[in-house]
């Protein structure tokens, strides 16, 4: 079975910046596209980034265009969310998850993801 164990959470003022890890288990890392999905208390759970399996292909909601990148490195089974100019409304648990897939847009839809992280807490005050 996969596993996802995510890393970098923590407490950081507005306008700062965080950069959150994620290792993946498996011995076939470059089968899955990678995505980070958020969940703010009250609220359901959000799509933020996502990027396939080579790399070459990028996804992000619109509330952190520009302030967020995803990348990954494939010879050591990471994923990373560069999280910059943090927001109160960026507040919420993290969340890592895989999907097997070999195309250039992979789903921005929690339910289509197989495999995920426990969470780690991002905390952004005013």
């Amino acid at each position: 079975q996969v596993q996802l164990v995510e890393s970098g959470g923590g407490l950081v003022q507005a306008g700062g910046s965080l950069r959150l890890s994620c290792a993946h288990s498996g011995r076939t890392f470059t089968r899955y596209a990678m995505g980070w999905f958020r969940q703010a208390q009250g609220h359901d759970r959000e799509f933020v980034a996502t990027i396939t399996r080579g790399a070459l292909y990028t996804y992000y909601t619109d509330s952190v265009k520009g302030r967020f990148t995803i990348s990954r490195d494939n010879a050591k089974n990471m994923v990373y969310l560069q999280m910059n100019n943090l927001k109160p409304e960026d507040t919420a648990v993290y969340y890592c998850a895989a999907l097997e897939y070999y195309g250039t847009r992979p789903s921005d839809k929690a339910s289509d993801y197989t495999d995920w992280g426990q969470g780690t807490q991002v905390t952004v005050s005013s």
